[in-house]
């Protein structure tokens, strides 16, 4: 798949619609995405500036999460994964910002105490790099106003989340994909596809904002709540193609399938 794969008109790409098809338009995306980077100036929280260079910059002795902390530079290759996450980069700044300081906060204590047999080696894995990693790859925002409706998110309760038309869901719940891995799926979208769902909850004023202004709310937010600490257990899960309006096959069948819209019993038994 290439970049002329991608179906600007999916729903879910609504919020990067613009930005995506301009850099797609233009002779070298990766320049046009600096120049973005460059006018907002976007950096990272060692206060390095945001620039997207090429993937062969990375040095070969240091890790990709620790090169960008410590210089700012994001290696990046010009296919799906790495242009998806260059738009997330250039959405969501502070949430990106936000993981990126916690993988290399995290690498630096396994590297500093591998000496002492509590890591196996350098840059050893841990479960809040593994949280950050599941977000950064996979996760979905579900920003939502009615209490009831995020228990049954939780609660795999289908029916009375989703069942319903997109004008009614929509007006309490905002769901907007944030993993770059899981955007690159759904450029050729199949059922199965599950989000890892983290949860903010708004007051209903929220939905009556323009989308820039929800936007860099949500970014804000979504950046503090897991610059304090996460796991994957904060995680919900949900089919994306389950979204009201989000795909083209919900009728009661859609919905009916256990294999996707699992029980939370058959989840659990299944992690």
């Amino acid at each position: 798949m290439s970049l002329d794969d991608i179906d600007w008109q999916r729903p879910w790409l609504a919020p990067f619609r613009e930005t995506g098809q301009a850099l797609i338009r233009s002779s070298d995306w990766l320049q046009a995405a600096n120049q973005i980077a460059r006018a907002n100036d976007l950096k990272t929280t060692s206060g390095c500036s945001l620039v997207f260079v090429p993937q062969h910059s990375l040095p070969a002795d240091l890790a990709y999460e620790a090169h960008i902390h410590a210089t700012g530079q994001v290696p990046t290759r010009d296919n799906l994964h790495d242009f998806f996450n260059t738009l997330v980069w250039l959405h969501f700044p502070q949430i990106k910002k936000t993981l990126n300081a916690l993988h290399a906060a995290n690498a630096l204590v396994a590297s500093s105490t591998a000496d002492v047999g509590n890591a196996v080696s350098l840059g050893t894995r841990g479960r809040a790099r593994d949280a950050a990693t599941l977000f950064d790859e996979n996760a979905a925002i579900f920003i939502c106003s009615d209490a009831d409706l995020a228990t049954a998110l939780r609660q795999h309760q289908w029916s009375s989340l989703l069942q319903r038309s997109p004008e009614k869901f929509f007006s309490k719940v905002s769901v907007v994909l944030f993993g770059h891995a899981l955007m690159e799926k759904l450029v050729q979208p199949y059922k199965a596809i599950t989000a890892h769902v983290w949860i903010t909850m708004v007051e209903p004023a929220w939905f009556a904002f323009g989308y820039r202004q929800r936007g860099e709310a949500m970014d804000h937010s979504v950046a503090n709540a897991i610059g304090a600490g996460f796991s994957s257990r904060d995680f919900a899960h949900l089919p994306v193609l389950g979204v009201p309006g989000w795909w083209s096959e919900q009728s009661d069948d859609f919905y009916d399938d256990p294999f996707v819209f699992r029980s939370l019993r058959h989840a659990l038994i299944s992690s």
